[in-house]
């Protein structure tokens, strides 16, 4: 079963995810500010953690502009032996299920054996979502390999942010 691409410049599903030492963030809803969310493959993943572990490195450039919040199907006990391995200050989400994965318009995998994981997980995605819920920014990959600069990323956010640009691709 595929997903549906994500619909720019409209609202984003409201959804809610656990967060890892408690709590819950919400999309989709009214802001005071941007978020970006990134999804991520889950602690079996290494290109994951590369990818993260930058992004961790760079949180206050990112967080002077936007809320960050990266999720994964992971069990709580996963993601937090994540976060508690790296030293991840973002908030972490667990338990995205496969319904919150296909709203999301996210390719879903299944593991390739029990070594790997042994439920279903998404392939990465990263959203750019406005303080009103609107999708501004969706960059979604069928594998690990493919994912944004982080840099690029975050230099593109400040203007489009700075700016107000509109929403691309929309044609």
């Amino acid at each position: 079963m595929t997903s549906a691409k994500p619909d720019v410049d409209k609202p984003i599903a409201q959804l809610s995810f656990d967060i890892v030492g408690g709590g819950t963030a919400k999309i989709g809803t009214q802001k005071d500010r941007w978020t970006m969310l990134f999804v991520y493959r889950g602690r079996h993943c290494p290109r994951c953690k590369k990818f993260l572990n930058k992004l961790n490195a760079a949180l206050s450039d990112w967080t002077d502009i936007v809320d960050v919040l990266v999720v994964s199907a992971d069990t709580e006990k996963k993601a937090s032996a994540d976060k508690k391995e790296f030293g991840w200050a973002f908030d972490l989400g667990f338990g995205m299920t496969e319904i919150q994965m296909r709203a999301l318009g996210l390719y879903v995998s299944d593991p390739l054996s029990e070594a790997e994981t042994t439920d279903r997980f998404a392939e990465p995605g990263t959203f750019g979502i406005r303080h009103d819920g609107t999708l501004m920014l969706v960059d979604i990959s069928n594998g690990p390999a493919a994912r944004p600069d982080l840099d690029e990323l975050l230099d593109g956010m400040k203007f489009n942010i700075a700016n107000d640009r509109p929403t691309r691709g929309t044609v």
